[in-house]
């Protein structure tokens, strides 16, 4: 018997679906796209007003010949891939290949993947969004052009194997840029004054020291501050004032995808990409015990803060059953999308059921998901609440002497009503040191029990990590939420930058690479032109030609490529290994046994060295020394001293770092195709790699069986 026939992006998402359905529906995964541009061309003719030339994906041809026999035998086809461009152009390409007419109510999208959700969005099928279709394509060709044309241009004038792209080059440049600012930095002293004051009945606080005669103090240097702290010593001390009053902390928003990655960067120490492929499978469904197949969040690549009415209701039944009465405030809190590009399709990210807390599906979950679901359900939670109350207690000291009036501020809060902070603090608020402060009334006279002075510097501005990367890429209108994670991962790839604990650093490779695309293809890598080009995608959505913006970006950007190709001369990445005759930075030029370190003031200088790769925590077995992995003439790799040739010790083997128990001697890794093994470097230890079995041995092996193979297919023929 015929069926409905289902499409989606994921297994996961089509079990999901196929429960909730029931008989009657078949769901199928697509896998994500089944046509895309090719691999390795361009495949875009931009002289034929940028046509995109699609062809099947040559790993999905076989499930294409599944899907059209389904659905020709199906009683209709509905598209339901992910409910944003991207999925959206999943849908089209498969309308076209399976020649469903795109105007027809063939494509539905889910927010959440409820049985609720699911059996409501089947009720209402729409035609495919053309606009958005549009707005997806644009992105994939620009990005495709400017991959294809600045990639070979990068691989003629510094190496090959080198990338270029519209986001991830601006994104580049943002690392590099702060790193410069980093470099150019100069501090700048300043001295902090500590007091530690005492009441009459004994009981100390302490307070800093902020003004001199009713006016900002700021201290310098050491001499400066020495002579405050003398005149404070013969000060006769007051409290000025004592000021009460009450502060409100007003609940976070629900996640957006940013401040999701944001947050799990900074609570969980995941990385943006992890994030969003933990927040997939949540999406998308897990088996919880005793309640089956479960989409446990909304969809996760969403800039909308918006907030489902039902969700809203359900919120503020749960915690007027569950948290108290008091914590639901008069009016359900409203929260409004951040920008004028913000995407508003989707809501904020939530918990699909807020009755389902982690602790009680914990063991259905893996840790990962456990850690990102709790996230996103505590901050929604928190959401829904009542501001937290606090008493404000701020307290003003005067040092008043003969040669100036000094003034010192103390604050202390105490918290009155937990609110929204019951179940979410910030990273800030997580560390939030209290001060305490005993009772004091104006003009109560006070002793300076101990006063510290502390000579500061300011700092540079800190280096980016995963979340402020993030956070400054959507503040600046960069690429958008689903763009964040593949980005980071990809200049992470082609090592234009390294992590460095959690920030980021940029490495020569990528600064070298930035300083070309600065000189040359300045647009790119702006961050205002980028951010102009972002809306200038997103304006398709609405109805603007996507070809018409293609073009009068790829006018100017053909001249710069012409350009840069005349002018631009080959640039030599330079290392931080300095020549031993002349001092200079030396070059990677490659050879014909590989890459190797050479004087850029050849032929003046003609020094070369081998491109060595130090051995990090594992010393040289016979004295301790930086092991190096070098190459022979011949090009095989090999690790020896750095010290060579003062100490001798080389080994075709990687050194381990720990010792034989059996016999003391260096333990080495023996590699294989499926994997490595630990051996004992000494020959004549009992747990040395065992020796290979000689090639005369192993041809005589191969010729008795194949001896053997004829006689019996003989024997089966006679």
């Amino acid at each position: 018997m015929a069926q409905n026939l289902i499409i989606v992006e994921s297994p996961a998402k089509a079990k999901t679906i196929e429960k909730y359905l029931g008989s009657g529906y078949e769901v199928i995964a697509s896998m994500g796209h089944l046509r895309d541009l090719p691999k390795k061309t361009m495949g875009v003719d931009i002289e034929n007003n940028f046509e995109p030339k699609y062809q099947i994906m040559p790993e999905r041809k076989e499930l294409v010949k599944k899907l059209s026999q389904l659905s020709k035998t199906a009683d209709r086809v509905y598209l339901a891939t992910d409910p944003d461009r991207e999925g959206e152009a999943i849908s089209w390409h498969i309308a076209n290949i399976l020649k469903i007419d795109e105007n027809e109510p063939c494509r539905v999208t889910f927010n959440e993947i409820t049985k609720t959700a699911v059996t409501e969005a089947m009720k209402a099928p729409r035609k495919i969004d053309l606009d958005l279709v549009d707005a997806q394509q644009a992105r994939r060709v620009l990005d495709r052009i400017v991959g294809y044309k600045l990639s070979p241009f990068l691989w003629k004038k510094i190496r090959k194997g080198l990338s270029a792209g519209r986001v991830q080059s601006v994104t580049v440049r943002m690392i590099c840029d702060r790193e410069e600012e980093i470099n150019k930095f100069k501090p700048e002293e300043y001295w902090t004054v500590d007091a530690t004051f005492q009441t009459e009945d004994k009981k100390k606080f302490s307070s800093r020291l902020y003004g001199k005669n009713g006016k900002k103090l700021e201290l310098h240097d050491e001499a400066t501050t020495r002579l405050v702290l003398e005149q404070l010593q013969t000060s006769d001390v007051t409290v000025k004032s004592v000021k009460k009053s009450v502060k409100k902390r007003y609940a976070f928003p629900p996640y957006s995808t940013s401040t999701l990655q944001q947050d799990a960067s900074r609570k969980l120490n995941f990385t943006s990409r992890k994030t969003m492929s933990v927040a997939q499978a949540l999406y998308e469904g897990v088996d919880i015990a005793g309640k089956g197949l479960l989409g446990l969040i909304t969809y996760m690549r969403t800039d909308s803060l918006r907030v489902a009415a039902e969700a809203v209701q359900a919120a503020k039944e749960y915690t007027i059953s569950n948290i108290g009465k008091e914590y639901y405030p008069d009016k359900p809190n409203v929260y409004k999308k951040k920008g004028a590009n913000a995407q508003d399709a989707h809501e904020a990210i939530r918990p699909t059921y807020i009755d389902l807390e982690p602790d009680m599906i914990k063991s259905s979950l893996t840790n990962d998901q456990y850690k990102l679901y709790k996230l996103i359900w505590n901050r929604f939670v928190s959401s829904q609440l009542k501001p937290a109350l606090f008493d404000v207690l701020t307290v003003e000291i005067e040092a008043a002497g003969e040669a100036a009036t000094y003034q010192f501020r103390s604050s202390m809060q105490n918290m009155t009503f937990d609110g929204c902070m019951k179940f979410y603090l910030s990273p800030d608020e997580e560390e939030d040191d209290k001060v305490k402060i005993p009772t004091l009334t104006e003009g109560e006279a006070l002793s300076i029990a101990k006063l510290n002075e502390k000579q500061n510097f300011t700092a540079p501005p800190a280096r980016y990590t995963e979340a402020s990367l993030i956070k400054a890429l959507e503040e600046k209108g960069i690429g958008r939420p689903s763009t964040y994670a593949p980005t980071i991962f990809t200049v992470l790839s082609r090592e234009y930058i390294e992590k460095e604990g959690k920030t980021l650093k940029p490495t020569q490779l990528g600064c070298l690479v930035t300083d070309v695309m600065k000189k040359s293809f300045a647009n790119i890598v702006d961050e205002q032109f980028t951010a102009k080009m972002e809306e200038n995608l997103d304006g398709i959505e609405s109805g603007k030609h996507w070809k018409e913006v293609l073009d009068s970006f790829y006018q100017d950007f053909k001249k710069e490529l012409e350009t840069a190709d005349e002018t631009v001369e080959k640039t030599p990445e330079v290392s931080d290994v300095l020549c031993d005759k002349c001092g200079a930075n030396m070059v990677i030029k490659s050879g014909k046994f590989g890459k190797f370190l050479a004087c850029p003031n050849y032929p003046e200088c003609k020094t070369t060295k081998p491109l060595v790769k130090e051995i990090e925590n594992i010393p040289c077995p016979k004295c301790g020394n930086k092991i190096l992995e070098r190459k022979s003439r011949t090009g095989k790799i090999f690790y020896g001293c750095e010290k060579y040739p003062e100490c001798d010790f080389a080994s075709w083997d990687k050194p381990t770092g720990k010792f034989c128990e059996k016999c003391g001697s260096y333990m080495i890794l023996k590699k294989y195709q499926r994997g490595g093994k630990e051996y004992c470097s000494n020959e004549a230890c009992e747990l040395c790699a065992p020796k290979p079995k000689a090639k005369t041995e192993k041809k005589t092996a191969k010729k008795t069986t194949a001896k053997k193979t004829t006689t019996k297919k003989s024997s089966a023929k006679e």
